[in-house]
């Protein structure tokens, strides 16, 4: 599994970090058929705004997506979908799925309502999916409920013996560090220092307490923003205090390989 982070940021721009955006692509061996949509290939996750212009400095592409998998709907993970579908129009890619938590099917239809020119350009297909097990453009992937301020949904993918856990906007809980335990790598919201005091998102001391004894081979700080500039070395410090493991921040443009 390859994993490209395309936006690390958060709702307030730094001029430095795109929001939020993943890109996840199979190893050629592992690129067969989903069984349950029959999409397999490269998955976005989250569609933040400047993800769209991350994804065309890609092999891949806006053109190769076939499947957008959203965590939330909250406007820094899905302000892209609309330049997407369009982008995906004139370029003549006809068919794209959204897949994501309770209310999807109606963001996607009052986010057409607006623009009534974009209905039926592309062939778009919605799927809501709970907390549980279920595959998503040929990636198992088990998904639980996080502590955000909106319905969202942390995600764990796996492609073989790859196991990537996203935790998507939520504050530390331990019920989450035991999803993300022996994942090859977990990219974590960490949006603040410790000396802010924030609710719906982790500072990274609640972030090391989550986490402590868990087997993980690297933990990637991300949707960071602007207030954690000229923090980071004190940040990855306050983890360590209870949290052993490799630690780094994320930054737009990283790739893994898993």
């Amino acid at each position: 599994m390859r994993v490209t982070f395309l936006g690390t940021g958060s709702a307030l721009p730094d001029g430095e970090r795109f929001q939020t955006g993943l890109l996840l692509e199979h190893e050629p061996r592992r690129a067969t058929a989903d069984s349950e949509n029959n999409r397999s290939g490269p998955l976005l996750v989250d569609c933040g705004s400047g993800v769209l212009h991350a994804l065309a400095r890609t092999d891949v592409g806006y053109e190769g997506i076939s499947t957008v998998l959203l965590t939330h709907h909250h406007l820094d993970h899905v302000s892209d979908l609309l330049p997407l579908f369009k982008a995906r129009w004139l370029a003549g890619e006809e068919e794209l799925a959204v897949v994501g938590p309770r209310g999807t099917d109606d963001l996607i239809d009052e986010l057409l309502s607006v623009h009534e020119y974009m209905q039926d350009r592309i062939d778009l297909t919605v799927r809501e999916v709970e907390p549980g097990s279920f595959a998503c453009s040929g990636f198992d992937v088990e998904a639980i409920e996080t502590r955000h301020s909106m319905y969202c949904l942390a995600y764990r993918l796996e492609d073989g013996d790859a196991s990537f856990t996203f935790s998507a906007d939520s504050e530390a809980f331990d019920a989450l560090g035991a999803f993300a335990d022996g994942s090859d790598v977990v990219a974590h919201d960490c949006s603040f220092p410790d000396e802010i005091d924030v609710s719906n998102h982790p500072t990274p001391t609640q972030l090391g307490t989550a986490l402590a004894g868990r087997n993980v081979d690297q933990l990637l700080l991300t949707h960071l923003y602007p207030h954690t500039n000229g923090h980071h070395e004190e940040m990855i410090d306050s983890i360590h205090e209870q949290y052993d493991g490799d630690v780094a921040f994320a930054h737009d443009g990283l790739r893994i390989e898993l």
